[in-house]
């Protein structure tokens, strides 16, 4: 790259030298950091010193540097080569933006930085990815769960998943999921857990209280709520206790991960429920059937 000639700024100069009448060379480091948008390691190149030296410089002139790796956004083909190189790896290789700053040696947050200015919309982010679940094809639970009858568990099994996971890709397709243990003594054997927590009175008036839209039922969570809805602690809270769901329960009308949820909880101070049997919404409905 050479130094863009600006007639205003007395520094700006061919690459490798300094202007006439320039003896410290500090000035010159202001101008390219400043103006040409170089790093330490740049201007340090140009200069014939080390980074660290070129660093001091720029200290002792007075400028507040940025952190390594901050990435300060550059203009260009180069810098719309690395965009474009980014997004493939983040959006096609599905890499994240951690994984893609080690690669390219710039710290995470410029790359998610870059990432949304360039119009990739960014994934969750976290070990319970909401985008990145394990899922069952639509065909597997219809020929498996529905018409088979098998258990969840077999299910999984069968697909080397868990039954949750088995579960939880029938909630996304919209497919009815079974209560498990005895059939109910009156009313259907099957609902869908969605429209069976948004006609709930008690749900239907925390969501209002706590302004969470309704969102329609069927399609991944993360195709649901591209962005989840805004679940303060309270209302978390009020889902969890009053209501009587469960964290995956939440999770279908918030889009909150359920592990977010959780986390959300144990920082209130609220006891959990046992893993494994019904929540105490299936009890309630089950007991208005």
């Amino acid at each position: 790259m050479s130094d863009t000639h600006d007639p205003g700024c007395p520094y700006a100069a061919g690459a490798g030298y300094l202007p006439p009448g320039v003896a410290d060379p500090s000035g010159h480091a202001v101008h390219l950091y400043l103006c040409e948008g170089l790093s330490t390691y740049r201007i340090g190149e140009r200069l014939g010193k080390s980074r660290q030296q070129a660093g001091r410089m720029l200290r002792t002139s007075g400028i507040v540097l940025k952190p390594r790796g901050a990435g300060r956004r550059r203009s260009g083909p180069d810098a719309r080569a690395l965009d474009e190189a980014m997004a493939y790896l983040y959006v096609r290789r599905r890499l994240s933006s951690e994984q893609i700053a080690r690669l390219i040696g710039m710290s995470g947050r410029a790359v998610r930085g870059r990432l949304r200015a360039a119009g990739v919309r960014m994934r969750t982010r976290g070990a319970f990815n909401r985008e990145d679940r394990r899922t069952v094809a639509p065909s597997d639970l219809a020929s498996l769960y529905l018409r088979a009858g098998l258990p969840a568990a077999e299910v999984g099994r069968m697909l080397g998943l868990s039954g949750p996971i088995v579960l939880r890709a029938a909630h996304d397709h919209g497919i009815p999921v079974r209560l498990g243990g005895p059939p109910p003594c009156a009313g259907p054997a099957e609902i869908e857990l969605v429209e069976a927590l948004y006609a709930d009175a008690l749900v239907q008036n925390a969501l209002a209280r706590h302004g969470i839209a309704r969102v329609a039922p069927g399609g991944p969570i993360w195709m649901r709520f591209p962005v989840p809805a805004r679940l303060a602690p309270d209302a978390a809270s009020e889902l969890y206790l009053a209501c009587g769901l469960s964290l995956r329960q939440i999770e279908l009308i918030t889009g909150q991960p359920s592990e977010t949820i959780r986390a959300m909880l144990r920082a209130q101070g609220v006891t959990l429920r046992p893993r494994g049997g019904r929540s105490p919404f299936l009890r309630r409905w089950r007991a208005g059937q």
